[in-house]
């Protein structure tokens, strides 16, 4: 090993790499309840985060405070190693509700203008650059189509594209499959680890599927529920890339599925 990984960041050598999420010791009380107690765990910059847990353990909780809609009251939440405060241009936001988070009245190539608009990119800059985000996502031969004119996968890979234009460092991403089909989930599930790869981005995704945890994820935490709270960070040591069959038969893929599904169920309590 050439380090040591924790909240704090990574050691190499005597030097401090800031992790680029990081959760200290973060409490929240929401409506006089206690929603998340004593939370800790971080993600090396350019690593794909993976949350998962039974209801009620504050995984969407966990998504906003990193996102900055919502302040710890105590422990605290950085991201690159600053103090988050409110929301910023550099983390985007991928919702599972994307129909919602869709402009109906916006053709693909206007909901993704959307970011650069926001962003004072030029139009004649635009142009180029909402062709190259549609082709990447599979949607180059629909730039006119309106959301109401596509599926469930292709509404969300708009949603995608439109956020990857912001150029974020950082992309959370709360149950983004959750509604879709089997096999448009298998397909998009590949299509993100090709763009996260490519990119460089660091990943927080929250899930309630365990396999969909494991096969995306470089790490997993799993949280315990009533209130919130951290019951196991797991290393994912399985190769890249990952396959649909072939991840999901290797033995340490069947292994950790055993051991953070018994976490799962004891979670509850």
């Amino acid at each position: 090993m050439d380090g040591m990984q924790g909240a704090a960041g990574t050691v190499r050598s005597g030097e401090v790499i800031k992790p680029a999420i990081a959760f200290e010791s973060v409490h929240l009380d929401l409506g006089g309840r206690e929603v998340l107690r004593d939370v800790s765990f971080s993600l090396p910059s350019g690593s794909f985060g993976c949350v998962i847990g039974p209801s009620g353990s504050g995984k969407t909780t966990v998504l906003r405070l990193a996102g900055g809609f919502l302040q710890a009251k105590n422990g605290s939440v950085c991201v690159g190693g600053v103090p988050r405060s409110g929301p910023s241009r550099d983390v985007a936001v991928v919702f599972q509700d994307y129909g919602r988070a869709l402009l109906p009245w916006r053709d693909s190539y206007g909901n993704v203008s959307l970011a650069l608009e926001a962003a004072g990119v030029p139009r004649s800059e635009r142009k180029d650059r909402i062709e190259r985000l549609l082709t990447t996502v599979g949607l180059g031969k629909h730039l006119h189509k309106y959301p109401s004119e596509m599926s469930g996968g292709m509404q969300q890979r708009l949603q995608i594209a439109r956020c990857l234009a912001q150029e974020p460092r950082i992309l959370l991403m709360d149950e983004p499959f959750g509604a879709l089909d089997a096999m448009t989930r298998q397909t998009l599930q590949d299509e993100l680890l090709r763009l996260v790869s490519d990119s460089g981005m660091t990943v927080l995704f929250v899930t309630h599927d365990l396999e969909e945890a494991l096969y995306l994820g470089d790490v997993v935490v799993a949280l315990a529920a009533n209130p919130g709270r951290v019951d196991r960070v797991v290393t994912v040591p399985l190769p890249s890339p990952r396959s649909q069959l072939a991840t999901r038969e290797h033995s340490e893929f069947l292994r950790l599925r055993r051991e953070l599904f018994g976490l799962m169920q004891d979670g509850h309590g």
